[in-house]
């Protein structure tokens, strides 16, 4: 039976029920989760000290305990922090545990690439300045910004407050300014289920961060992704 450890900001309400709806009907797998303090998003030291190694390896370790088969940061903070810190992540992680990691913003660059996709739709909660630096980081990394949307909010439990409807509304915009595809960039709005349901009217590939985390959890362990496609048919990929 394959457990998926995740790593989890202590403030997020949303990623683990989401977690367990996309798992429902599958219960050969199993998804474990260990929490260190995260409490807002922001560009100044006392939110970026929130994404020391050290905190992050601690709680890795105890999903270790549960010997997990993979251990996956379902978080966003290499959007501004820049994907060198998730791969420095990863390699700590597996030299710590002996367990295979992976993270949900290196996911989402394996997918984009896969995918083909040369305009990205963004949209996210976070303040303007934090939008900024993710679409400067995205794009140094071969990951192409086209239009975007942000709500302007810093507090990480908030996130979880953004209604189905705004979700909506954003995804909309971006599809209407012109992407290939679009990104609803953090594991803590309620975003899978809508992505899921508009993919089909919008004519292209929604990629919601906590689904995205997940399909990179199954495909690092080889594990049959296509049952997973109700919440995006990017599952596939």
């Amino acid at each position: 039976m394959p457990r998926l450890g995740m790593l989890t900001p202590s403030s997020n309400t949303v990623l683990e029920p989401v977690t367990a709806a996309m798992l429902h009907g599958h219960p050969h797998i199993t998804a474990h989760f260990s929490r260190f303090k995260v409490t807002e998003i922001a560009l100044d030291d006392r939110a970026l000290r929130q994404f020391d190694t050290a905190p992050i390896l601690a709680a890795a370790e105890l999903l270790a305990h549960a010997r997990c088969d993979v251990i996956a940061w379902n978080g966003t903070s290499a959007s501004w922090l820049g994907l060198e810190r998730d791969e420095e992540l990863v390699r700590h992680i597996e030299q710590a545990t002996g367990i295979r990691a992976v993270t949900c913003v290196l996911a989402y660059r394996t997918l984009v690439r896969r995918l083909g996709l040369r305009r990205i739709g963004l949209v996210s909660p976070y303040t303007s300045d934090v939008q900024a630096q993710i679409i400067g980081t995205w794009t140094a990394a071969g990951l192409p910004v086209g239009p975007d949307v942000h709500l302007g909010l810093r507090d990480n439990f908030s996130f979880a407050t953004v209604t189905e409807e705004q979700i909506d509304d954003a995804l909309g915009r971006v599809a209407q300014a012109g992407c290939d595809g679009a990104v609803i960039l953090c594991t803590n709005m309620r975003g899978a289920a809508r992505a899921a349901r508009l993919e089909a009217t919008l004519g292209i590939p929604i990629l919601d961060s906590v689904a995205v985390t997940l399909w990179s959890a199954l495909d690092v362990l080889g594990l049959d992704k296509r049952p997973f496609t109700r919440w995006g048919r990017w599952f596939t990929a």
